[in-house]
């Protein structure tokens, strides 16, 4: 990874599937801009818009904020076609553009009536961003890659890749897979709760919508899980494989092993039990800033 996209990205950043200020009304598009304002003050590096977000969704957070990288993670190809999306992301000012990066991903065929050919759709969907006035370069793209031939295709053409739901030793896979100089910024979902039993059980309400999704569970059986593993939402030794699950130290020490195992960036996504994950958590937020200090 350059000096560049280090000072970019940061070590840690924030991912949040309730960033989205096209769902909701005057009060949530108001509690979402002072959210991310203190995410920026607090010294994260990115700010990843997760939960599926459209163009307008990230421009928001980019003009709610000042300096931070903000990106999302991730946008479908299937739901917004690839000139609209550019035509959105150019009417933000051109310092602002500068900081925002697209990350891209084909979404899943149980959630998309048209999905066919993801590859090719993908390859499609980025000669599109290259075409447009402006363009959208791979400077300010990522992929959602899981496997070898999309990390392939955001080794060529995207800056890296922005897993998510991986083990450290995805992570290291796909370091290899990427090469020294991309970005890899995987997702790891945390659970501040040091009561492990409960704090599994609000790991197994996130996680059991994407073990019906087969690229996800695909991509754990390439890892050396088996299907029991996927039963009564998860066993032990998934959930402690996927998640960072205990106090802010235990997420810190958690998050350094991605980082050594290849990560340029982590991005966590906190849950908590009462609000499932969909809610804006800054409490939390706040403990893992303290608890990171200046390896943010």
């Amino acid at each position: 990874m350059t000096s560049e996209t280090r000072e970019a990205f940061g070590q840690v950043g924030i991912w949040s599937g309730a960033l989205h200020s096209s769902r909701t009304d005057d009060v949530g598009r108001a509690a979402i801009t002072e959210a991310v304002g203190e995410l920026e003050d607090l010294g994260y590096g990115t700010l990843w818009i997760g939960g599926s977000p459209s163009a307008e969704d990230a421009t928001a957070v980019v003009a709610a904020t000042r300096s931070i990288t903000v990106a999302t993670g991730i946008l479908s190809i299937w739901d917004h076609p690839a000139a609209e999306v550019a035509a959105h992301i150019a009417t933000l000012d051109p310092s602002a553009r500068e900081r925002f990066v697209l990350g891209l991903g084909v979404s899943h065929g149980p959630m998309v009536p048209q999905y066919a050919k993801p590859y090719s759709a993908m390859v499609d969907y980025l000669d599109a961003l290259d075409s447009a006035t402006p363009p959208v370069d791979s400077r300010h793209r990522v992929l959602a890659a899981l496997g070898p031939k999309m990390l392939k295709l955001a080794t060529g053409r995207a800056r890296g890749a922005h897993p998510y739901l991986v083990t450290v030793e995805h992570t290291a896979e796909a370091r290899a897979a990427l090469g020294p100089d991309a970005l890899l910024a995987p997702e790891l979902s945390v659970v501040l709760d040091t009561d492990l039993d409960r704090a599994r059980t609000t790991a197994r309400n996130m996680l059991a919508m994407y073990l019906r999704l087969p690229n996800y569970t695909d991509n754990l059986l390439r890892l050396g899980f088996a299907e029991s593993d996927f039963e009564d939402g998860g066993s032990v030794r998934l959930l402690d494989s996927l998640f960072a699950l205990g106090d802010a130290e235990r997420v810190r020490d958690r998050t350094r092993q991605y980082l050594e195992a290849g990560a340029d960036h982590v991005a966590l996504q906190v849950l908590t039990a009462d609000e499932g994950g969909a809610g804006l958590p800054r409490a939390e937020w706040r403990v893992l800033a303290e608890a990171f200090g200046d390896e943010l």
